[in-house]
């Protein structure tokens, strides 16, 4: 491969950063500091050992290598705080990195946070013409295409609104607009559309894949959205701990990154409270704390066993959401939503005791499980985010995959124990 086919080269990239004090103590070993850096010498106020031991700080890249052809559409996948952001930054050029380089051939616009470069107290049209020269565009240019970025940003009545006065969602519609009109050879884009409604998401996302496929822009993109990841992206990359342990084709990308995260892990350990006086000490379906559970060849039901303490009587619905390892909603299993068959648990210790019921058609393959326990309608009190891997085995002879194309999103049936 040429270099002149290559978008983005990082090699042996690593970003550190230190904890507590940001500086020396004195203005006199900064400056000692900062003339040893620059005559290519070693700091005499370094501290041994930080690279390894990580007492004085940590490493949010550790020696990342990669290369991105021209034209790809490449997902930055990772948990949070795996150093997704902290690499998207460093390709932008807002910051720099401790080790390593970076080459990149070709223009860059970066959308890495709502608004930013905005003036809240500018309207929306002087903020383009602010946030476009900010990004490379001649006053000329922005004229040229200011009509259109209005259009796509679909802000028009508000266009002379000082920006103060938008949603977060108007404000990443403006933001997106600008940065997708920008003539770059490269968009980078760090989960901003997750403020953006439905209908906007699809159009942002159709406008990147043009980008790409119509015009030979590189994209990098970054998202918690599964869906979105592998309807855009083509390329992934996922990160640890600030390295890459996994970079292939995006179904085997993501594949790899919801496996990853189940690994040795128990069902409660992705517990999120929501109520201070509602607690859930254990959870096991169909029998195991583990979050990936095998379900047999024609089996039809699933137990849900949930204990825990409360301070006060509650009305407790659980809600289960499937869907499949790509984001694709599949099903969902809610009593007291579909068939108003709630519980009510008592003050001090409890067990809920659900069934889920599985369709006769229930085909075969992979799909994400998400566990809610809520008062119907009103508040949440403990959820479980994606804490369920389901290996399906499906029915004998039904020779279905497991996909929400094919099955369609469908409500589960069940009972109490």
């Amino acid at each position: 491969m040429s270099n002149s086919d290559i978008a983005i080269k990082v090699e042996h990239l690593s970003k550190y950063y230190r904890l507590g004090v940001i500086n020396n103590g004195t203005f006199f070993k900064d400056m000692q500091t900062w003339w040893a850096r620059k005559l290519g010498r070693e700091d005499p106020h370094a501290r041994i050992g930080t690279r390894y031991n990580g007492t004085e700080g940590f490493w949010a890249l550790d020696d990342v290598n990669f290369e991105i052809k021209k034209g790809e559409r490449v997902g930055i996948i990772g948990h949070n705080g795996a150093g997704k952001s902290t690499l998207l930054k460093i390709l932008s050029q807002i910051t720099s990195p401790t080790e390593g380089t970076i080459k990149i051939n070709g223009k860059v616009a970066s959308l890495l946070e709502v608004g930013t470069g905005f003036h809240h107290d500018m309207t929306g049209r002087e903020n383009i013409y602010m946030n476009g020269s900010i990004l490379g565009m001649t006053h000329a240019e922005i004229d040229k295409k200011i009509k259109d970025i209005i259009e796509f940003s679909e802000i028009n009545e508000h266009i002379d609104t000082p920006v103060k006065r938008y949603s977060s969602g108007m404000s990443v519609r403006l933001a997106f607009a600008v940065a997708a009109h920008l003539d770059s050879n490269i968009l980078i884009a760090d989960e901003v559309l997750a403020v953006g409604d439905a209908s906007f998401q699809k159009k942002a996302l159709g406008k990147m894949n043009e980008l790409s496929m119509g015009q030979g822009r590189t994209v990098l993109f970054v998202s918690h959205n599964m869906s979105q990841i592998t309807a855009l992206c083509t390329k992934g990359i996922v990160l640890e701990r600030g390295k890459i342990v996994f970079m292939g084709d995006i179904q085997s990308a993501t594949k790899y990154y919801l496996s990853e995260s189940k690994a040795e892990k128990r069902i409660i350990d992705f517990k999120e409270e929501h109520n201070p006086i509602f607690h859930v000490t254990s959870i096991t379906v169909n029998g195991s704390e583990s979050c990936e559970i095998t379900v047999p060849c024609n089996t039809r039901e699933i137990p849900i066993v949930i204990e825990g303490t409360t301070e006060i009587e509650h009305i407790v619905d659980v809600m289960v959401v499937l869907k499949t390892v790509n984001g694709a909603p599949l099903a969902t299993f809610a009593l007291g939503h579909y068939e108003g068959l709630t519980q009510t648990v008592a003050p001090g210790k409890f067990t809920l005791n659900y069934v889920m019921e599985l369709p006769e058609y229930m085909g075969r393959g992979d799909c994400i499980a998400s566990i809610c326990i809520h008062h119907p309608m009103m508040e949440g009190f403990v959820d479980f985010t994606d804490a369920v891997k389901f290996t399906f085995e499906g029915n004998m002879g039904s020779g279905r995959s497991l996909d929400a194309s094919k099955n369609g999103i469908f409500g589960l049936k069940g009972y109490f124990k």
